[in-house]
């Protein structure tokens, strides 16, 4: 009832992602289905059927991976303060996103169950009533158990992905941070020194000294059980002595931990990324040179032989291990060679983003060069074979899942520096800056990812256009 409530109540913008979601989860479930009807009026030739799931494989993940993506940026689901107050802890809100995930990939699979039924010819009193009905065996009883079970798979895999995704952190302490010392009555600590018996009605004892003598840094004047330079006890007004120790029982008072220089840390997987588009490279040209055996996608495009299908999912996974490197790559050039202010602030954007935008860039990255080997492969007039109704379908949810990934993506950045871009509009930086360092990302992503993508999709498909 919780995730109903924040999913009725979100903002429109949210709705909207939230549909989207729904839309690639009926697309992908329409395929599954249609894979089934596949399987029903041809019973002879399983390797056909399980071939067609197989490739179902892309547009499940590619959803999946969206529903991620909405889910991270769903500000319904954001812990804020008071929330764990109420029982909305990060395991409630985690589990809230997960349902509200499951939701929306559930009425999807509803909408292409109906959409199935009605091409079968099952439901009627709607336009193309059976249009489908000979490819989708309605000559045959459905079986519902085999139907529910592809529907599922979707919202299970998109739900457990987002609570994978968003699972709380263990709680980190460190010394000084958050950890309360008490002394030897009723504590659940120890103090940081032991105290004898007697020590605490010595006179200045309770006074720590960091070093004997004279303290570094001290005033004349200030000795050990002497006065300060104005009178004062040492340790309450010197600030070269240590603050007094608290009585046994007292908190003791954090100690201020030393700020770290805040440094954007560079991405460790383009090396990764790089080794795994070269290896993937190489295995489509060693597979089409050694073998001849080609596999068809659903409509009957030939694609070549099954190594080389492994190999554009190795180039995939390269592609996306490497975004995030290439992306802070560009905020390092972008402040090379005496960047001025516009530069910089760019350049640092980048940086600060690389993890957030680079992985959706290089995804997006591999689903282009795929489709621009595939327009380069596909030739009708020589193979006298269209692209199909489904085949279309399954480049139309990975395509757009791959684009409204990174826009969500972009989206969740603009979120996570609204402080930042409202500090510079209140020290005084005019909007035409935000907007032209913003326009000066975009030219630079799109300067390396741009050429990047042309060279892997020709590398791709060199090989099969032999």
């Amino acid at each position: 009832m919780l995730a109903l409530r924040l999913s009725r109540r979100a903002h429109p913008a949210v709705q909207l992602r939230r549909l989207l979601v729904a839309t690639a989860s009926a697309g992908t479930g329409f395929l599954l289905l249609c894979t089934l009807g596949h399987a029903m009026t041809h019973p002879g030739s399983p390797g056909a059927s399980f071939l067609r799931l197989t490739w179902c494989a892309a547009p499940l993940t590619a959803t999946v991976y969206f529903a991620v993506a909405v889910a991270r940026t769903d500000p319904g689901t954001r812990p804020r303060p008071g929330l764990s107050a109420i029982g909305l802890g990060p395991v409630r809100l985690m589990a809230v996103s997960a349902t509200t995930t499951a939701l929306s990939t559930l009425l999807g699979s509803m909408l292409a169950l109906l959409f199935f039924l009605h091409l079968r010819g099952d439901l009627t009193g709607m336009p193309f009533d059976g249009a489908a009905a000979e490819f989708l065996a309605a000559s045959q009883p459905l079986p519902l158990p085999a139907a529910l079970t592809l529907l599922c798979l979707v919202p299970a895999a998109a739900s457990l992905a987002v609570a994978v995704t968003l699972r709380p952190g263990e709680a980190r302490f460190t010394a000084g941070e958050g950890l309360r010392r008490f002394g030897r009555f009723g504590a659940r600590g120890s103090s940081a020194a032991r105290e004898t018996f007697g020590a605490y009605g010595r006179f200045g004892a309770r006074f720590h000294q960091a070093t004997g003598g004279r303290a570094a840094g001290a005033a004349p004047g200030a000795q050990t059980g002497g006065a300060g330079p104005h009178g004062e006890a040492p340790g309450i007004g010197d600030p070269g002595r240590a603050a007094p120790q608290p009585r046994a029982g007292e908190e003791t008072p954090p100690a201020p931990v030393p700020e770290a220089p805040q440094a954007t840390a560079t991405p460790s997987g383009l090396p990764w990324g790089t080794a795994i588009l070269a290896a993937g490279l190489a295995v489509e040209a060693y597979a089409s040179a050694a073998t001849t055996h080609a596999t068809r996608m659903p409509s009957g495009l030939p694609t070549g032989p099954v190594a080389v299908l492994v190999g554009w999912a190795l180039t995939a996974v390269g592609l996306a291990l490497a975004g995030p490197g290439l992306t802070h790559l560009c905020g390092r050039l972008l402040q090379s060679v005496r960047p001025g202010a516009l530069r910089l602030l760019a350049g640092r954007v980048l940086m600060e983003e690389a993890t957030r935008i680079g992985r959706p860039l290089g995804v997006v990255c591999a689903v282009t060069s795929a489709a621009y080997a595939m327009a380069v492969l596909h030739d009708p007039a020589a193979d006298g074979r269209s692209l199909g109704p489904l085949t279309t379908l399954g480049a139309t949810v990975v395509t757009g899942c791959a684009v409204a990934t990174l826009l969500t993506a972009a989206v969740e950045a603009r979120q996570a520096r609204a402080d930042t871009t409202a500090a510079l509009l209140r020290l005084g930086a005019p909007p035409t800056v935000l907007r032209s360092a913003a326009a000066l990302r975009a030219g630079a992503l799109l300067a390396v990812f741009g050429p990047i993508t042309l060279i892997v999709a020709e590398l791709a498909a060199l090989p099969l256009a032999r």
